[in-house]
Parts: C-alpha cells; structure tokens; sequence
C-alpha cells in the first residue's frame, strides 16, 4: 500500500499540466529569495474584507509556507466590516468607513466581539494539519497580547473621539523575542492605555506602526485589487515613495487605494525597505508579489538610488572604461567615445565616493511606443549585489516615463539574465523599424522584449 507522500507524488505525475523541468526550473529561480528573506521580518496586514471574502485559509497556508522557509512574520487583522454588521444587527445606525472615526462605548463593545471572534478564525486557521493538505505537518504558533499601549485621539475640531485611539507604543522587545522563536505575532485592531481602557484602532495604523517600529523587510497590505494602475490599466509594479506621494498630492486616485498608499509611503519614509499593496482576491498573491521579479501588486521603495543619476558628459570617460572590457571580449558592439559622448543623455550612471560602477542606456523609439535598454553593466567588483536589478528597474520606470510600452534588448550572452527577469523572446521583426534597419547581422544578436 502507498503512503500518501507516495500518493501525493503520483497523482502530481499524472497531472496532464505536470511539467518536471519547469518545476525544478522555477524551484531554482526562486532559491535566491528564500536566502534573502530567511530571518527578514514581514508585516502583512489585511482588513476583515478578507474574512468575510472566505479567503482566510489559502492566506493562512501561504503564511505558514513563509514561515516555515523562515520569515518572521506579524499579522494584523482589521475587522471593519464584522464591527458593522454587529452595529447593525444592534439596531445602531453608526458605520464605520476607513481612518479613525469617533468610537462610542457600544461600538466599542462591537469592535471588542468582532476582533475576538476573528482571532480564534486564524488562530484556528493556524492549527490545521490535515494530511495531504498545505497546512500537513505544519507546527506554527500564534500568540497575540498586550502589545499595543494607545493613548486617545481626544477632540479633534470641536469632535469626541471617545473610545478611538492611535497607536502610543509598542513591545518591540516583547514581539521580536516571540517571531525570534518561530511563532507568529497577532496583532488586533485595539489598545489598552496604561489606565486599563481599551480603544479601538485603525488597522492600517497599526500595521504601518508595526513595521517602523520592527524595522520590517516589508509591510504588506492585502487589499480588495487596490493597486496603482498605469496609464494602460496595468498594474504599477513598482513606485519610488517620492512617485507615490506626487500620486496621492494630484487627488487621481480613489480613495482606499490613496489611504493605503498613503501609510505604505509612510512605512517607506520612516525605514521600512518595501511597502506592497496586494490583492487577495488573486490565488497566492502573497506568493507571487514576493517570489517572483514583478509581482502582481504595487511595491513602493524609497528611492535609494541615491548615487544614480543621468550621465553628464564629463561621465564620458568612466563608461567608455566600464564598456571597452565588454566590447573587447564581444559582449557589447563597439561604440567608441564620440558616440558615447553623442548619445550621452540616454544614459544614468550608478556613482559612489565619486567613483561610477555602473551604466545603463535607455533609446526612445515612441513612434511605436518602444525603448531600448543598452549598456546595462555594472563593474566586477560592484557584482551580486543586486545594482543590476537596481539599474534595471530604473531603465523601465525611465521607458515608461517617456511612454515606451515594450523594452526590447539586444544580447548574445546574457538571454537567461533577461528571461528570469520577465522579457520574452522576439524576433528582427518585432523591432522598430528604424532599428531593423540598424541590426547587425554579423553579431545575429538574439532580440527579448518586455511588456511594460
């Protein structure tokens, strides 16, 4: 008789969509993050939409898939939507909407009933362990208490806030000795003064306080498809917080993607590396905003770039150095300085202590909404570091900015590189048609192409 790990195996096998190579592959792929993120503490926070949705379980199993691979992790639910509904049924006509809102004591009691009854879900969550199931095996622990000390919002312009409070401080000792021995931290949407009262807090205060007081990897918030959209209706994959915040300054966007992108720039400003926003409504969205290079959410960084700028022409000289290895051993076409120094606006450089370690070229071809990406180098000794995802990234905020939808590049040793990275393979044809007329045969460069 099969056991059913044996089981399990077998009908993966016969699965008609089962494809081996691709799984190792994608395994393989994704063995870097697991490295970066192993003892990276992650906020992740979700408002009781989700709850009510009936996506908590497939959450739960994500959560403890990235706690078993080692990420310290801390949940904060919200619980609007049960509090409502229990005011409701009360015969109370008070609702609550997003933010801090004036608290009376029997909404307070509400508050009370609806977090605890969504505390024993996850913690119920959290406990499963059927066979053959993502939760087999899994031991994980989940400990929620006294950490939040709020103090009240008082009266704001003449208005009672009563029972509304805003978050004072937290155990940070308290919480960090908790996820530093591999259980979860559960945080609900209320503190307690020092007095003993309790107030009723705004989930998405809270997470964001979580995550600056932590000093989080990340702060994500699972929202109902609030992401940024571009222009185009896809999805802004990424937002310097200086983006982020000149977004929320023009009034464009509606208002619960603008209230959470507003505490992810927050997070972002007071140290937080990565603010996302998720939506949940997509299966393992958590697990594709996290192992894969784009995501399927928003993430907003603070621009720490720093030291990248557009090139200036007294740069002419450090790129011509940084390329002529590359173009000497076949990698790169040959340019020569006087092209460089021609087309010199077209490139930004990566520059420390006065010392440029990296390059990358963006060439406009808007006529058919395209750009190429030239000369992406980053010196030997500057390598593994992630400054080539850095420049890369840079190179697609710039295409778009001028209004390319595609990014195409040229290489006849870097293909892998790019396919990791999302570019699929083209054709001579899929290029502009100016640059067809220009493509070096000789080199018979192989041509990816990447939607932006």
């Amino acid at each position: 008789m099969s056991t059913p790990d044996t089981e399990t195996t077998l009908s993966a096998q016969d699965a008609p969509e089962f494809a081996p190579a691709q799984f190792v592959r994608w395994f393989r792929d994704v063995a870097p993050y697991v490295h970066d993120f192993r003892g990276k503490t992650f906020v992740v926070a979700f408002g009781g939409e989700l709850v009510s949705d009936g996506a908590l379980n497939t959450l739960i199993q994500d959560l403890s898939l990235l706690s078993a691979l080692g990420v310290k992790l801390v949940l904060v639910h919200g619980s609007r939507p049960q509090v409502n509904e229990q005011l409701k049924l009360k015969g109370y006509q008070i609702q609550f909407g997003r933010g801090t809102e004036p608290t009376g004591a029997e909404a307070l009691e509400c508050a009370k009933e609806a977090a605890g009854e969504i505390r024993l879900d996850i913690e119920a969550a959290f406990s499963q362990g059927l066979p053959n199931t993502p939760m087999s095996h899994a031991h994980v622990r989940v400990i929620s208490g006294n950490f939040v000390t709020a103090r009240p919002v008082g009266v704001v312009d003449g208005v009672d806030y009563k029972h509304a409070g805003s978050v004072r401080k937290l155990d940070t000792e308290a919480m960090k000795s908790v996820i530093n021995q591999g259980a979860i931290v559960l945080l609900s949407p209320l503190g307690f003064s020092p007095t003993g009262e309790a107030f009723n807090l705004a989930m998405e205060d809270l997470a964001t306080s979580a995550a600056i007081a932590l000093r989080a990897e990340k702060l994500i918030f699972l929202t109902q498809n609030r992401t940024v959209l571009d222009e185009d209706g896809s999805v802004d994959t990424e937002l310097a917080r200086e983006d982020a915040d000149r977004l929320l300054a023009e009034g464009h966007l509606d208002e619960d993607t603008a209230f959470f992108l507003t505490h992810a720039s927050r997070a972002v400003k007071r140290g937080v590396a990565r603010a996302h926003l998720v939506p949940y409504t997509l299966d393992g969205s958590v697990l594709l905003e996290i192992f894969t290079h784009d995501g399927v959410g928003t993430m907003v960084v603070e621009d720490t770039l720093d030291d990248l700028r557009p090139a200036l022409v007294d740069d002419v000289g450090a790129i011509v150095r940084l390329i002529e290895p590359l173009e000497a051993d076949g990698t790169l076409v040959p340019r020569g300085r006087a092209v460089i120094e021609r087309d010199v606006e077209t490139f930004s450089v990566l520059e420390h202590d006065g010392v440029i370690y990296g390059c990358v070229a963006v060439i406009p071809y808007l006529s058919e909404h395209m750009a190429e990406m030239a000369c992406l180098i980053v010196h030997q000794e500057w390598q593994g570091t992630g400054e080539g995802e850095m420049l890369l990234r840079h190179a697609e905020h710039r295409a778009r900015s001028m209004g390319a939808r595609r990014l195409f590049v040229l290489t006849t040793r870097t293909s892998h590189w790019f396919m990791k990275r999302g570019f699929v393979q083209g054709g001579i044809s899929d290029l502009p048609k100016e640059r067809q007329v220009h493509y070096n045969r000789s080199r018979n460069s192989l041509v990816f192409i990447k939607k932006l």
